[in-house]
């Protein structure tokens, strides 16, 4: 089992910035991919960014350019960074992760980003 605890989000201003952060906590030693996905109000749920365990990203490209995603290993703990916002990554972020064995996945709980123009 893993467990993933979300932070950072809030309220902000168009243009402004966020920085969201997830602990992982239980079998992290089998830590494979972590993640950040996003649902807003009656939109499916999409991912923003994704980190290997070796680092190796991936973006939406709604958000290549403004939102950076990085990991701690040692801290089990990924980070996005989320500069230029705007009302359209209004909705709430969850934090995703999955395990080399067994092959499962985890969410955390979510957390809402609120972007005000």
């Amino acid at each position: 089992q893993v467990q993933l605890v979300e932070s950072g989000g809030g309220l902000v201003q168009a243009g402004g910035s966020l920085r969201l952060s997830c602990a992982a906590s239980g079998r992290t030693f089998s830590l494979n991919n972590m993640g950040w996905y996003r649902q807003a109000p009656g939109k499916q749920r999409e991912l923003v960014a994704r980190i290997s365990s070796r680092g190796t990203t991936n973006y939406a490209d709604s958000v290549k350019g403004r939102f950076t995603i990085s990991r701690d290993n040692a801290k089990n703990t990924v980070y996005l960074q989320m500069n230029s916002l705007n009302s359209e990554d209004t909705a709430v972020y969850y934090c995703n992760a999955d395990l080399i064995f067994p092959r499962v996945e985890y969410w955390g709980q979510g957390t809402q980003v609120t972007v005000s123009s």
